[in-house]
């Protein structure tokens, strides 16, 4: 039976389609050793760089650094965008022709090592520069390195300094009941005082989780954890906050519009670190007045998801020598730094906090500041499966009548039934 393209996206880790991956990517009798000498011509599969300039920062910049270290490799770029990612993954692996290098995203190593598409690197990798301690828990897979961090993407949130002074607001919240008295108090006159909602829900709804000190996953990725009255609190908050009219999901702006705090719609609103660039391109006059601040969310406990690229190996790179050097070049501090600023990112390495990037870039200097409050999503070897049913089983609590216990309860049936085909 062919594989249709929208059972592809969940190939990973769902039934049938798992099972016609099952032998493929495993790199066992084609492989070469990657101690061998660094040669050949590779692929690197990519959905970051966007854009001229961003091609332009990888081929002219970071690639030509690589290629002086290491002539004799030659990489060929195929870039791509996240909303395709997985597809383009899941059908490489299906005709065995998976890139060498890939870039994928945070949560997405274990579903990817289960299936042993991508390889092991040695442990020397973790230690040759000075990570930030939870930015290579996303990198690893039952006690293995697989990966390393490019860039980091948080969710914090920003508010409005103006709109805080004209209601006498002296703080910002510290637990959900001040963020919800607080909305309430700044929605007027079609303006909303939180907007949860512009970012992609699934991120949203996890960063609360994580804040009111729940959890995705057991600690083996064989457990839902994400049932119990943490997660359902999580998301009944939206609902109360859309029952006092301070939140409204009809009004959530699309990625790289101006967002509503910028247009003033809203006092305060979950978003990334990106901002700040978006900000500074768009609306420059709010970085120079110092009109936005930010803060991370908080209830029982800090919380802030920490989304982003990891680079990782194929394992079944013919050239893994080559493969190795260019995931080992990628995460270098000058390419890392490189790759933050076109996308307005988090660097996760210690080495570039008193850059002139990351001081000039307050949201990234907020997240830098707080990585001890950072929580990933993931932790399963099926979560390409579930990451793509969770927006669409909780958008029914938010915009019909379905109670969050029924919504979190037919999620976690799902998330269930797809760690137990594994």
């Amino acid at each position: 039976m062919e594989l249709k393209r929208r059972s592809l996206l969940a190939a990973i880790g769902a039934g049938t389609a798992a099972a016609a991956l099952s032998g493929c990517g495993t790199g066992s009798s084609t492989a070469g050793s990657a101690d061998g000498p660094a040669e050949g011509e590779i692929t690197l599969l990519t959905p970051i760089y966007e854009g001229a300039d961003g091609k332009t920062l990888l081929e002219k910049e970071i690639l030509g650094g690589f290629r002086k270290k290491y002539p004799d490799v030659k990489v060929n770029v195929d870039y791509t965008t996240y909303a395709q990612l997985n597809e383009k993954i899941t059908t490489g692996l299906a005709g065995g022709l998976l890139p060498d290098v890939l870039m994928m995203g945070v949560g997405w190593i274990p579903p990817f090592a289960a299936k042993k598409a991508i390889a092991p690197l040695p442990e020397k990798f973790a230690t040759a520069h000075d990570y930030e301690k939870r930015v290579l828990e996303p990198s690893r897979y039952d006690g293995k390195l697989y990966a390393l961090p490019v860039v980091l993407d948080t969710r914090i949130v920003v508010y409005r300094k103006d709109h805080f002074a004209e209601a006498g607001i002296k703080k910002t919240p510290a637990n959900w009941a001040e963020l919800r008295a607080v909305a309430k108090q700044l929605t007027k006159g079609g303006r909303v005082g939180f907007d949860p909602f512009s970012i992609d829900l699934r991120q949203c709804w996890e960063t609360f989780l994580f804040a009111n000190g729940g959890q995705l996953f057991s600690a083996d990725g064989k457990k839902v954890l994400f049932t119990d009255n943490r997660g359902v609190e999580a998301l009944q908050f939206f609902k109360d906050l859309s029952a006092d009219g301070s939140a409204d999901y009809t009004k959530k702006t699309a990625a790289g519009a101006p967002s509503n705090v910028q247009t003033g719609k809203a006092s305060m609103m979950m978003t990334t670190s990106a901002l700040w660039e978006q900000v500074r391109d768009q609306n420059p006059e709010l970085l120079k007045d110092d009109t936005l601040g930010a803060f991370i969310l908080a209830n029982r406990k800090p919380a802030m998801l920490q989304g982003g690229t990891l680079v990782t190996q194929s394992a079944s790179s013919k050239r893994p020598a080559a493969a190795r050097a260019l995931v080992e070049y990628l995460s270098t501090p000058d390419s890392i730094l490189g790759a933050a600023k076109q996308r307005g990112s988090v660097p996760g390495l210690k080495d570039l906090n008193e850059s002139g990037y990351v001081k000039e870039n307050k949201f990234v200097d907020l997240s830098l500041q707080n990585m001890s409050a950072a929580c990933s999503e993931g932790g399963t070897a099926a979560w390409m499966e579930i990451r793509e049913k969770i927006k669409p089983t909780l958008e029914p609590a938010i915009v019909g009548n379905q109670s969050a216990k029924d919504a979190i309860a037919e999620l976690g049936r799902l998330a269930e039934a797809a760690i137990g085909r594994m």
